[in-house]
């Protein structure tokens, strides 16, 4: 039995008086029996469970699925958006109003699942029994690698084992109310062993193309309820307001609109009609709100941002996710404008709820009630913390996640008249909601039949789409790409040979692969960089590492220049160990020293070009280094089946179509800067947001429009047409943004995005873009929160920041 201090403060509290749920319809739905799925056990000698191999290392899971080539899905209509009721069921409120207030209190808790892990690393049912018995839990969360299990990773067989395990101890025990499992499925299901885990959500962004964004989350979707699991921590609808923030990779980039355009078809994927579809997920969109902007790059530092520029940029993302129906949000770690998010009335009530209309369930961040007392200094206690979460804000479920205080507080202030019963239902009944709209009352277990299509060639294909299209052409000095065959090319650096490096965190463990697993733990799901070129191409490599992932000098450091010397061109690949989080804070954007003495070396002492690819969770300064290089490509975090895609590009197979979807800063100073910056601020990045270009050499012609007048409620149509006059067949976005020439009392901004699409075109061939710009996009927040119209002269301009960008002038009315 697993020894820990919570278990034994069970054990005291079985004592308590707590009654079971009278009977509901809902509660007498036969569910039938728990699914039997084989398991390879961990190996035992003489009836005793042995000791993991190498103890360091968990133990190697060999379960695999069955990963049939393609399969068919029940389908239906996704034309809807489908998201939470304002109101409760009936049978939902006939169940909540037969609940105990000690019932009530569990439904609101949400532990980790390493509560139910022994100290053998396997599951502890009898844990589980006393804990779910004694207090009517009602969600778990995560992955048994990320908290002391015995497999370095599940198989969805291994997986649905476990949460099937749990949750028939949960319909015999406590309130006999299913469980809803959560579980960070944040670029496809990455903490399942086989999943196809997509490109990490910037890469997404940088392709313009929301349909992959759609696909990460379908068949995310369809591998995490292969599992058990019915509720994905994603996606995240922050932008990326400071380069230095660890979890920008997370989001969708900087942009209000390009991130709300991913978020949006995210969900459609994630949840589609989730209310039906048994291999669809709960969405969550987090973190509600201005995470992403501390102020000085840390995680969790404090943000301060004016309520108006909130609305104006924060918000947009997470009122399209509230539009495609998101049934449940996160709240933001930490504190905003010196408020503490969880007790915020203003933020989580009269903005989530009222303003935005977000109807679903709302759940904290890992342990953030307890963190109110224990580490923000903003409440005396776990019951004052408690108290103020209830009382003011909306907030349903504690991911606690470690205890259960949150439920025992709640019992108590109840008791004691300090919290009304009528909030604590308004809290259970949207989770007893949610949990019926999943389907946990009549299907919680997981469905065997999923098992088989986790890992389908069907779905890296969509993976590998999805990164070749991420991958961003920044610069091409005579044409040094594409690389040809028959060329000596010289490979430098480590993220050549990992799918770890490109794969980044978020993928088998919270901070990804550690190094005692490497790339063995993907088991063959992935390629590397170098397996991508042989596979592509039939070439070995020439590859040195010379640095480690850090980038400080390894073996063969003093290699490089020589070998450089005897090759036609060398590529260096220049990285960061994969992280999240605080984990992930830094000081600076500049990277290690031998890096930039490496590259600089080959520079000066050959005539060899040099290519440079960023294999990175955020933008690291090139400094000299920009100019020494021919060539640049912003490679991302492409995941797993990203080696093929980047070696295709590299190669010349497939034309590079991704433009950035952040803006790239040289210095530290503007890690804080946004395209969007005012029109005469300074805007002089390394490489700009949009930038980006293939190696065919696309024309447009001018832009056309209906007419050049622009009145709210008569949209104008704009058009553009692009013609590929290359060999390659081109995948080609457009950009439209919008400037305003004069905005009077506010400076207008630089250009902002107001709408893209992106087609392939053939080569010889033309496409004409269709885009439709009303004057309410043109609204801006006042400091007096009004959205506000200024007239004047608009420029339009396709493709900024590019060569091939053209403009044209409208005039903005205000009436």
């Amino acid at each position: 039995m697993k020894c820990s201090t919570l278990f034994y403060y069970l054990a005291a509290a079985s004592s308590a008086s707590l009654t079971l749920a009278a009977n509901s319809t809902l509660l007498n739905i036969d569910v039938g029996s728990q699914p039997v799925i084989d398991v390879v056990d961990v190996k035992t000698q003489n009836g005793v469970v042995c000791l993991p191999n190498f103890y360091p290392l968990q133990d190697y899971d060999p379960m695999r699925p069955a990963s049939v080539p393609t399969y068919t899905l029940p389908q239906y209509d996704e034309s809807v958006d489908v998201g939470p009721n304002a109101t409760l069921d009936a049978d939902v409120q006939a169940l909540l109003d037969s609940l105990t207030l000690e019932e009530k209190a569990g439904q609101l808790v949400q532990v980790e699942v390493g509560q139910f892990i022994g100290c053998d690393g396997l599951i502890n049912t009898t844990a589980a029994e006393i804990m779910i018995d004694t207090w009517k839990l009602g969600s778990v969360l995560e992955a048994t690698q990320n908290h002391n299990g015995r497999w370095n990773i599940n198989s969805p067989q291994r997986f649905a084992n476990f949460t099937n395990t749990i949750q028939s101890i949960a319909l015999k025990k406590g309130s006999k109310i299913p469980l809803i499992w959560g579980l960070d499925t944040i670029r496809g299901a990455n903490y399942i062993k086989a999943a196809t885990i997509f490109p990490a959500p910037v890469n997404t962004a940088a392709t313009f193309n929301p349909a992959n964004a759609y696909n990460a989350g379908r068949v995310g979707a369809k591998d995490t309820r292969a599992a058990g699991v019915h509720w994905a921590f994603s996606p995240l609808a922050d932008i990326n307001r400071n380069k230095l923030w660890s979890r920008n990779f997370e989001n969708f980039g900087e942009d209000p609109f390009l991130a709300g355009e991913m978020v949006y078809h995210n969900i459609k994927g994630l949840q589609g009609d989730y209310k039906n579809d048994r291999s669809r997920v709960a969405a969550c969109i987090k973190h509600f709100i201005a995470y992403s902007t501390p102020t000085n790059g840390k995680d969790r530092d404090h943000p301060n941002v004016p309520w108006n520029v909130l609305l104006e940029y924060f918000v947009p993302a997470f009122k399209r996710a509230i539009d495609a129906g998101s049934a449940t949000a996160m709240e933001d770690y930490g504190l905003l404008n010196g408020q503490n998010t969880a007790f915020s009335k203003k933020i989580l009530n009269d903005l989530l709820r009222t303003e935005l209309g977000f109807n679903g369930m709302l759940v904290t961040d890992w342990g953030e009630i307890n963190s109110q007392w224990n580490r923000y200094q903003s409440a005396f206690d776990v019951e004052d913390a408690v108290y103020q979460t209830l009382n003011n804000s909306s907030i349903d479920m504690s991911m606690t996640a470690d205890d259960i205080w949150y439920a025992n507080s709640t019992i108590n202030l109840v008791k004691a008249g300090k919290v009304s019963i009528d909030r604590v239902n308004e809290s259970v009944g949207r989770i007893l909601q949610l949990k019926k709209d999943l389907g946990l009352f009549s299907q919680p277990y997981s469905d065997p039949s999923l098992i088989d299509t986790v890992g389908s060639k069907q779905d890296v294909d969509l993976s590998r789409n999805s990164a070749r299209e991420s991958l961003v052409l920044l610069k091409n000095e005579k044409s040094v790409l594409p690389l040809a065959t028959t060329e000596n090319v010289l490979f430098v650096g480590p993220a050549v040979n990992s799918i770890n490096y490109i794969t980044g965190a978020w993928a088998i463990h919270w901070q990804g692969v550690n190094d005692f697993e490497g790339d063995a733990v993907y088991d063959g799901y992935g390629e590397s960089v170098m397996t991508g070129i042989f596979n592509a191409t039939g070439l070995t490599p020439h590859y040195i590492q010379a640095y480690n992932i850090s980038g400080y000098r390894a073996d063969g450091y003093d290699d490089v220049v020589k070998a450089a010397r005897g090759a036609d061109k060398v590529v260096f690949f220049l990285g960061e160990k994969p992280s999240t989080e605080g984990v992930g804070d830094i000081n600076t954007l500049r990277m290690a020293q031998d890096q930039y003495d490496l590259v600089e070396s080959v520079y000066k002492n050959t005539e060899t070009p040099i290519v440079l690819a960023l294999v990175q969770n955020r933008p690291f300064s090139l400094g000299k280094l920009s100019s020494y290089a021919s060539g640049i490509i912003n490679v991302g975090l492409p995941g797993p089946y990203g080696g093929m895609a980047v070696a295709e590009v590299l190669y010349g197979q497939y034309s590079p179509s991704g433009r950035m979807p952040y803006t790239y800063p040289k210095m530290d100073y503007q890690a804080s800067t946004q395209y969007y910056t005012p029109a005469w601020n300074e805007y002089d990045p390394e490489f700009a947001f949009g930038q980006g270009m293939g190696y065919n050499n696309i024309t447009y012609s001018n832009i056309t429009v209906s007419s050049t007048d622009l009145v709210a409620g008569s949209p104008i149509s704009v058009s553009i047409t692009a013609t590929n006059n290359g060999a390659w067949e081109q995948s080609e976005p457009v950009l439209m943004y919008t400037s305003q020439v004069t905005r009077r009392g506010y400076s207008p901004e630089l250009y902002r995005l107001r709408a893209f699409d992106k087609q392939t075109i053939a080569p010889g061939s033309s496409f004409t873009y269709n885009f439709n710009l009303t004057a309410e996009q043109m609204s801006f927040v006042n400091v007096d929160l009004q959205r506000v119209i200024s007239e004047g002269p608009v420029v339009i301009t396709m493709n900024a920041f590019n060569k091939n960008a053209k403009t044209l002038t409208i005039n903005l009315h205000e009436s």
